[in-house]
């Protein structure tokens, strides 16, 4: 290595920390000015894009395979990463949320989640790169960034992104966890329409919150549909419970 691509690396690290600071800085102003959480992330994902070689993010909190909101994508891409993971069940946000430690898949076609890999394949994604929001010694959520093109982001780059990790962590933790509930208390819930349609199977068939989950993971796998749209079915009434497969 020479010393003059190490000064360079070194300058390039201390501006991209600055520029993470400084969003810290202006999330946290915005915070104690009244701002809204859910602001706060997306400015800290649109930063995410913009100080990094990615090209785009999402954020979603999270309290067990159940419990899962998305809260902020900066894309049509990103959105859609995020809901075919919730529809699967893998990827790189679950891997991360279950193991607190960051899942990194520089090349879409060589990764630990293949099902998922062959569902977003037809999306301009190269790699993915997922980041645990962990508050303690449990986790709360997790970041995902995507890129067109496969690649890994530098020593530098990481350095920035758990800065900004950093910054999303303190946001989710101003919405408030309740432990003991396993659930948070200040929570727009999207997926609203999942949770119901999760309580009609398990008045139907008398199974677990997490039996019924899969049903209905199983039943959109196999109908090339998302969870999402499933449970919309259900809900409305145009689908009933019974044409959800069973386990």
């Amino acid at each position: 290595m020479s010393r003059a691509w190490s000064t360079g690396a070194l300058v390039v690290a201390e501006a991209g920390d600055d520029e993470a600071d400084r969003v810290r800085h202006r999330v946290v102003g915005d915070l104690r000015g009244g701002g809204s959480e859910l602001d706060a992330l997306a400015k800290v994902c649109d930063a995410c894009v913009e100080l990094l070689p990615v090209d785009g993010a999402s954020v979603s909190v999270m309290t067990g395979d159940l419990g899962r909101e998305c809260l902020y994508a900066t894309d049509r891409v990103a959105a859609r990463i995020e809901a075919v993971q919730f529809s699967l069940g893998e990827g790189p946000c679950f891997q991360a949320f279950d193991t607190k430690r960051p899942a990194l898949a520089p090349n879409l076609r060589d990764v630990a989640w293949p099902v998922f890999a062959a569902e977003i394949g037809a999306e301009p994604v190269g790699a993915l790169f997922g980041f645990p929001l962990v508050a303690g010694a449990i986790s709360i959520g997790a970041l995902d960034l995507y890129r067109r093109t496969p690649g890994w982001l530098s020593a530098a780059q990481l350095r920035v992104a758990l800065r900004l990790v950093d910054v999303a962590t303190l946001v989710l933790l101003g919405l408030g966890l309740d432990r003991a509930a396993g659930a948070w208390t200040d929570l727009p819930l999207r997926r609203a329409q999942v949770h119901q349609a999760v309580g009609m199977l398990i008045a139907e068939f008398g199974v677990s919150p997490e039996h019924a989950l899969a049903r209905l993971r199983g039943h959109a796998f196999t109908t090339g549909r998302l969870v999402d749209e499933v449970a919309d079915d259900l809900v409305s009434r145009r689908l009933h419970p019974a044409d959800v497969g069973g386990a």
